[in-house]
């Protein structure tokens, strides 16, 4: 007895392999939905069936227009299948086999052949009549046609049903298209019409969040930062004269963050007045510092970015950053000295500023005869000597500017240790931190320093 509604479908007409298949009953047709797709405009969308009838199986035809053969002669009810059939469905030809795992349905593509020009006289063909080779006896005779009963009309026409509604497999098939007739009353509304929520999720958070942001940053300017702005770019009016700045920043984000330039450019472009520019001295270019690197902001109101520049300095320049700027590392000036230019006899190179000293426009000039180090020892002299106002604690001359005796307690031999304590008078702040930008001067084109004193 073959296996329970198991079907074998081998098709030689494509490179696949076998397919089993366990199923009420078999769709043959058109339709990729079918069971046994045959896909040519001859044969119809869903063209014939499958079903097994207690012991046997049965080909149903289920479009009477364009029939099924069975061994050459049209189907126009059902018939029982026997092994050694050949059902032509267009230019496809089943032949059919009943075994112990079920109905082995094997698919030939007749080329250039129609059902009318298949020759059924080989009695290979017709199964009523075939004799088992070894014994001799007749094989068992074909099963008559079972009556058509409405459990079985029933069946099919449901299963063709569900077939046609599989054509357009989207899930917005149910609002386009609809179908009408008996199709139409058995539709119902599934959740595939719903709207997704984890879409609308998504694209309302990003909204509100966009909003808040943009909120934020339009009416509370303290929303992103760390600190509150300094009071300098928290004001809306400039108290400096002379001005430093183009306008008052009034506690604005955008002044400085912007979907276009980056921030040293807008810092640059706002502070660029006739007493100051935002200058930036060529070793710190090479070395990629800019504005925000040494002014820091969101430290707090009173936070001064004079006193953070300074203090930039001072943590920066130091043996122990284990920053690389350019390739280049930075250590302690001034062999850990307040400032003193000269290290074990030898002026610093880097003591004077060629830009600033340009600037200045001093009447010394360099002879052809001078080394770098005498020309560093007279521009340095020249910039201090009867130029500078003393300090308290600080001697000077008759009409209180330094001299050569308010550094040096001695000149034979020239004392080079006084000078190291009487630099941190002058250059320092109040605090006692040193005042870098009193000799290394950053905004070189900052014209309120720039005066004889």
């Amino acid at each position: 007895m073959p296996a329970k509604n198991q079907y074998i479908v081998v098709r030689n007409d494509l490179v696949i392999d076998p397919v089993t298949i366990i199923s009420d009953g078999l769709l043959i047709g058109r339709l990729p939905e079918c069971e046994v797709l045959l896909n040519h405009p001859a044969v119809s969308r869903v063209q014939a069936g499958l079903k097994q009838v207690d012991d046997g199986y049965y080909l149903f035809p289920l479009r009477p227009r364009n029939p099924v053969m069975l061994n050459g002669k049209p189907v126009e009810e059902n018939e029982a299948l026997a092994s050694g059939d050949a059902i032509d469905v267009g230019p496809f030809q089943l032949e059919v086999d009943i075994s112990d795992e079920g109905l082995v349905i094997r698919v030939e593509l007749q080329i250039g052949m129609g059902p009318s020009e298949i020759d059924v006289s080989d009695a290979g063909l017709s199964t009523a009549n075939l004799v088992m080779p070894e014994s001799g006896k007749a094989k068992k005779p074909r099963a008559a046609p079972i009556a058509s009963t409405k459990a079985l009309d029933i069946f099919w026409d449901k299963r063709m049903r569900d077939v046609a509604k599989m054509v357009r497999p989207s899930p917005l098939f149910p609002r386009a298209r609809r179908r009408s007739g008996k199709a139409q009353s058995n539709w119902t509304a599934t959740t595939d019409l719903v709207s997704r929520w984890p879409t609308a999720f998504f694209v309302w958070g990003f909204l509100g969040v966009a909003l808040i942001a943009i909120a934020g940053a339009y009416w509370y300017t303290k929303a992103y930062a760390p600190a509150p702005l300094a009071d300098a770019h928290a004001r809306s009016g400039l108290t400096m004269k002379p001005a430093i700045a183009v306008s008052a920043n009034s506690g604005s984000c955008t002044t400085c963050h912007s979907w276009r330039g980056n921030m040293e450019e807008r810092c640059a472009s706002c502070h660029k007045t006739e007493a100051f520019v935002a200058s930036v001295i060529k070793p710190h270019q090479a070395s990629g510092i800019g504005c925000v690197d040494c002014h820091a902001e969101h430290k707090g109101a009173e936070f001064s970015a004079t006193q953070g520049a300074l203090a930039s300095c001072t943590s920066c320049h130091v043996d122990g950053n284990p920053n690389v700027f350019n390739g280049r590392r930075v250590g302690t000036p001034h062999d850990g000295t307040f400032g003193y230019p000269v290290v074990n006899g030898q002026w610093s190179a880097r003591s004077i500023n060629d830009d600033e000293w340009d600037l200045r426009k001093l009447a010394v000039v360099r002879l052809p005869t001078d080394s770098d180090q005498k020309w560093r020892n007279n521009q340095f002299h020249a910039l201090h000597d009867q130029r500078v106002k003393v300090v308290a604690g600080i001697p000077g001359n008759d009409v209180g500017r330094l001299s050569c005796n308010s550094c040096h307690k001695s000149f034979d031999p020239i004392d080079r240790e006084t000078p190291k304590t009487t630099c941190a008078a002058c250059h320092s702040k109040q605090n006692g931190q040193p005042d870098c930008t009193s000799c290394h001067v950053q905004h070189i084109l900052d014209t309120r320093k720039r005066l004889t004193l």
